[in-house]
């Protein structure tokens, strides 16, 4: 028990550590001061905008930023399906698949193309060796530096800059932040044992004379960008819980790593960006406590183990359920809260055989998505939520709402709850529609308590663009693949649209002069407040869904029935 608890606290430690270092890297890099890769990049940087026809002091406005990415992303999408559709032409196939079904191949588009990764195949036994890096790990890039680079845009519009230049931001995010670390990252998982090769399927013979097939591939390159971007979508189908992708603690440890890196250290580039360390570290201490406390109570409830399975066998013994024996249920339990509060959705282990404690505390990271978020913009939601706190207590304390010298007027919280409110319509009425009918109900592998929690993880999860889910579900069916289509296009781009919106007017009101009766949002008090907010909005919304679906499966363990 200690083990596994001093693993997550080291662990946990050298997130500390490297996020002011990372941070404020990633500020430089934005800031357009000088960095380490500057020799290298500048020139290739330099050549794709000449060839791109961009000027790096060309400033957009938050509609033309929102149009760049809307365009990009509809042109990679397009290119990507049709890559995987003639992927029986292209090389890097030596097992010869040919095209997935239409919905598939369009749900993986779509789902790659935003972010999401949510899986409804198995790589392995879907999708040739070009279509795993050329199509879908190219997207992996690109759709992790548009995150990243909406969350920094949203940051300059905050703090009264312009918001910058989509495709500068998008480059320079893949070539200054994801390609380098991605490829440090990848040659230590491939000293750590992840597979990286060309050749086919191999062969082996067991020791009862039978034949076995090992899947292999360019795996650790894969890996790597597959947690450092937030995507999570697998090179196989049990994602990091295979030995192929996952298969040590080293490799464990460096990919959680990988997996909060970046969003734990945009918290500090904020803080850079708006002249406030000290804020920065209250919100990231907010986030860490709360964090911490959900990897805490799921910790503890796979650590306590199955009541009834105990009681069977007269034991006293962790959920090992789902769990690899390498990670145990410390390991399993850590992994599957930061893979759910960073909207990373890699697993190391099955989410469906989570004890109740751990299906609430993955499914409230889905809900509220500022722990600690996705790419980029799970750093927006988090000051989406701070705009609202200012908004709230300036009622309160009768004083005109202000946030880094900015008034907060009925656009600023039009936007603000747009963005709010959207999550919950794209999670609760699909739901809703899935219980409701037959043949959506076809793909629920559980009754009860459980089922419903697995319908609405899977659409939360779709909504969030983090891609797990508790697979018991039986989810590649046309109903699937479609009716998730709606939560993954509408919980990317309508709160990207309101968030940019929301910055450009920001970026473009005159600062006010601070004031005795100016309210700081830079203290221990507001920032609790700030997390009462978070919370109370949060619960409230998914209360019922949570009562329904975790809490009622715990206590009807608890009482032995």
């Amino acid at each position: 028990m200690g083990q596994g608890f001093l693993q997550i606290g080291l662990t946990l430690c050298i997130v500390i550590a490297i996020t002011p270092l990372f941070g404020k890297y990633i500020a430089r890099v934005f800031l357009g001061e000088r960095t380490l890769l500057d020799f290298v990049m500048n020139p290739i940087e330099r050549s794709m905008f000449v060839l791109a026809g961009v000027r790096r002091k060309d400033d957009m406005t938050g509609w033309q930023y929102i149009r760049a990415i809307l365009c990009c992303n509809l042109i990679m999408g397009i290119s990507v399906y049709f890559l995987i559709y003639f992927q029986r032409l292209l090389p890097w196939n030596p097992n010869g698949f040919g095209a997935p079904n239409w919905d598939v191949l369009l749900h993986t588009t779509i789902s790659f193309v935003t972010n999401t990764d949510q899986q409804h195949y198995a790589g392995e036994t879907t999708l040739s060796y070009f279509s795993q890096v050329a199509a879908l790990g190219f997207l992996m890039f690109t759709s992790a530096a548009t995150g990243l680079a909406v969350g920094i845009a949203f940051i300059r519009g905050l703090t009264g800059r312009r918001l910058g230049n989509f495709y500068v931001d998008l480059v320079r995010g893949i070539t200054r932040i994801l390609l380098p670390i991605s490829i440090i990252g990848a040659i230590a998982l491939l000293v750590a044992g992840v597979p990286q090769t060309l050749a086919q399927t191999m062969d082996v013979q067991t020791l009862e004379g039978g034949t076995q097939y090992l899947a292999r591939g360019p795996v650790a390159s894969f890996e790597m960008i597959k947690l450092l971007g937030e995507n999570g979508g697998g090179f196989f189908g049990v994602n990091s819980a295979h030995p192929f992708e996952n298969p040590n603690g080293a490799s464990n440890l460096i990919e959680m790593l990988a997996m909060i890196s970046i969003p734990a250290a945009l918290i500090y580039t904020y803080g850079i960006f708006a002249n406030n360390i000290k804020q920065a570290w209250l919100l990231f201490w907010m986030v860490f406590v709360i964090f911490v406390i959900l990897v805490g109570v799921t910790a503890v409830g796979e650590l306590q183990g199955n009541p009834l399975v105990n009681t069977a066998f007269g034991l006293e013994q962790p959920n090992l359920e789902g769990k690899e024996v390498r990670f145990g249920w410390a390991q399993t339990a850590f992994w599957a809260v930061m893979t759910t509060a960073t909207m990373s959705g890699a697993v190391n282990g099955m989410h469906d055989s989570l004890m109740p404690q751990g299906i609430f505390s993955t499914l409230f990271n889905l809900f509220i998505q500022v722990i600690w978020g996705g790419q980029g913009t799970g750093t927006a939601y988090l000051f989406i939520y701070l705009i609202l706190t200012v908004f709230l207590t300036g009622l309160m304390a009768g004083r005109t709402p202000e946030f880094l010298g900015r008034k907060i007027e009925k656009r600023e919280i039009v936007l603000a709850s747009v963005v709010l409110l959207i999550h919950p319509i794209l999670v609760l009425i699909p739901s809703a529609i899935a219980l409701a009918y037959p043949i959506s109900l076809s793909g629920i592998s559980n009754s009860g308590y459980h089922g419903i929690s697995q319908v609405v993880y899977e659409y939360a999860s779709a909504a969030a663009n983090n891609g797990s889910g508790l697979e018991g579900l039986r989810d590649n069916t046309l109903w699937w693949n479609l009716s998730t289509l709606v939560s993954l296009i509408g919980g990317r781009y309508i709160p990207m649209i309101a968030i940019l919106l929301l910055a450009d007017g920001m970026s473009r009101k005159q600062p006010v002069q601070e004031t005795p009766a100016t309210l700081r949002t830079d203290s221990l008090v507001f920032t609790g407040i700030t997390a009462g907010v978070t919370l109370v909005l949060g619960v409230l919304t998914f209360f019922p869904v949570l009562a329904l679906g975790p809490i009622a499966e715990g206590l009807k363990l608890a009482s032995g029935s």
